[in-house]
Protein backbone atom coordinates (compact mmCIF):
# COMPACT_ATOMS: atom_id res chain seq x y z
CA UNK A 1 0.00 0.00 0.00
CA UNK A 2 1.28 3.60 -0.71
CA UNK A 3 0.10 6.61 0.80
CA UNK A 4 -1.09 9.93 -1.39
CA UNK A 5 -1.62 13.49 -0.51
CA UNK A 6 -4.33 15.19 -2.38
CA UNK A 7 -4.48 18.72 -0.50
CA UNK A 8 -5.16 21.72 -1.66
CA UNK A 9 -1.87 23.20 -1.30
CA UNK A 10 -0.47 20.48 -3.93
CA UNK A 11 -3.60 21.79 -6.52
CA UNK A 12 -2.00 23.97 -9.41
CA UNK A 13 -4.52 27.02 -9.66
CA UNK A 14 -6.96 27.62 -12.36
CA UNK A 15 -5.79 30.50 -14.67
CA UNK A 16 -8.67 29.91 -17.64
CA UNK A 17 -12.12 30.76 -18.05
CA UNK A 18 -11.74 33.96 -15.83
CA UNK A 19 -11.09 31.53 -12.64
CA UNK A 20 -10.46 33.15 -9.10
CA UNK A 21 -9.16 31.62 -6.26
CA UNK A 22 -9.44 27.81 -7.72
CA UNK A 23 -7.39 24.77 -8.20
CA UNK A 24 -7.27 21.25 -9.73
CA UNK A 25 -5.84 18.35 -8.61
CA UNK A 26 -5.51 15.14 -11.22
CA UNK A 27 -6.08 11.98 -9.24
CA UNK A 28 -5.93 9.63 -12.14
CA UNK A 29 -6.68 8.79 -15.97
CA UNK A 30 -8.15 5.38 -16.47
CA UNK A 31 -7.50 3.03 -19.09
CA UNK A 32 -9.63 0.12 -18.16
CA UNK A 33 -13.38 1.04 -17.05
CA UNK A 34 -13.40 2.28 -13.79
CA UNK A 35 -15.62 2.07 -10.31
CA UNK A 36 -16.28 5.08 -8.66
CA UNK A 37 -17.78 5.61 -5.61
CA UNK A 38 -18.13 6.52 -1.63
CA UNK A 39 -17.54 4.53 1.49
CA UNK A 40 -19.39 5.67 4.42
CA UNK A 41 -18.13 5.12 7.75
CA UNK A 42 -20.05 6.15 10.77
CA UNK A 43 -18.38 6.79 13.55
CA UNK A 44 -16.99 3.71 15.29
CA UNK A 45 -17.56 1.68 11.91
CA UNK A 46 -15.08 -0.59 10.09
CA UNK A 47 -14.90 -1.71 6.56
CA UNK A 48 -13.01 -5.65 7.61
CA UNK A 49 -10.12 -7.20 6.87
CA UNK A 50 -10.65 -8.12 2.78
CA UNK A 51 -8.57 -8.34 0.06
CA UNK A 52 -8.54 -6.05 -2.73
CA UNK A 53 -10.03 -7.78 -5.91
CA UNK A 54 -8.52 -4.89 -8.13
CA UNK A 55 -6.79 -1.66 -7.26
CA UNK A 56 -8.21 0.77 -5.06
CA UNK A 57 -7.98 4.00 -4.77
CA UNK A 58 -9.18 5.22 -1.26
CA UNK A 59 -9.86 9.11 -0.69
CA UNK A 60 -10.57 10.85 2.54
CA UNK A 61 -12.85 13.74 1.71
CA UNK A 62 -14.99 14.32 4.70
CA UNK A 63 -13.69 13.10 8.62
CA UNK A 64 -10.87 11.16 9.76
CA UNK A 65 -9.97 7.43 9.85
CA UNK A 66 -7.41 5.24 9.45
CA UNK A 67 -6.27 2.04 7.57
CA UNK A 68 -4.38 -1.14 7.67
CA UNK A 69 -2.97 -3.98 6.33
CA UNK A 70 -2.40 -7.54 7.39
CA UNK A 71 0.98 -5.88 9.95
CA UNK A 72 -2.42 -4.86 11.79
CA UNK A 73 -0.03 -1.05 11.69
CA UNK A 74 -3.12 1.77 11.49
CA UNK A 75 -2.26 5.01 9.62
CA UNK A 76 -4.06 7.81 10.40
CA UNK A 77 -5.81 9.13 6.77
CA UNK A 78 -7.15 12.70 7.47
CA UNK A 79 -9.20 15.30 4.48
CA UNK A 80 -7.18 14.78 1.83
CA UNK A 81 -5.27 12.05 1.81
CA UNK A 82 -5.31 8.61 0.46
CA UNK A 83 -3.88 5.12 -0.12
CA UNK A 84 -3.74 2.90 -3.21
CA UNK A 85 -3.98 -0.91 -2.36
CA UNK A 86 -3.16 -3.52 -4.96
CA UNK A 87 -5.06 -6.34 -6.39
CA UNK A 88 -4.85 -9.13 -3.81
CA UNK A 89 -3.78 -6.50 -1.00
CA UNK A 90 -5.30 -7.27 2.44
CA UNK A 91 -6.41 -4.17 4.14
CA UNK A 92 -9.47 -2.50 6.83
CA UNK A 93 -10.43 0.54 7.58
CA UNK A 94 -12.42 2.34 9.87
CA UNK A 95 -12.89 5.81 11.58
CA UNK A 96 -13.59 6.63 15.71
CA UNK A 97 -15.42 10.00 14.54
CA UNK A 98 -16.80 8.91 11.02
CA UNK A 99 -15.63 9.40 7.35
CA UNK A 100 -16.57 9.66 3.40
CA UNK A 101 -14.12 8.55 0.85
CA UNK A 102 -14.35 8.79 -2.52
CA UNK A 103 -13.30 5.06 -3.92
CA UNK A 104 -11.80 4.60 -7.08
CA UNK A 105 -11.41 0.79 -8.37
CA UNK A 106 -10.38 -0.45 -11.95
CA UNK A 107 -7.50 -2.93 -13.47
CA UNK A 108 -5.33 -0.34 -13.88
CA UNK A 109 -4.94 2.69 -11.94
CA UNK A 110 -2.16 5.09 -12.98
CA UNK A 111 -1.94 7.87 -10.91
CA UNK A 112 -1.05 11.72 -11.69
Amino acid sequence: MKKYNFKQELANQINNYQSIDAYYTKIMKTVEPANIGFIYIEPGGVVGMHEAPVPQLFIVIQGEGWICGENQEKIILKVGEGVLWQTGEAHESGSKSGLTALVIQSEQIHLA
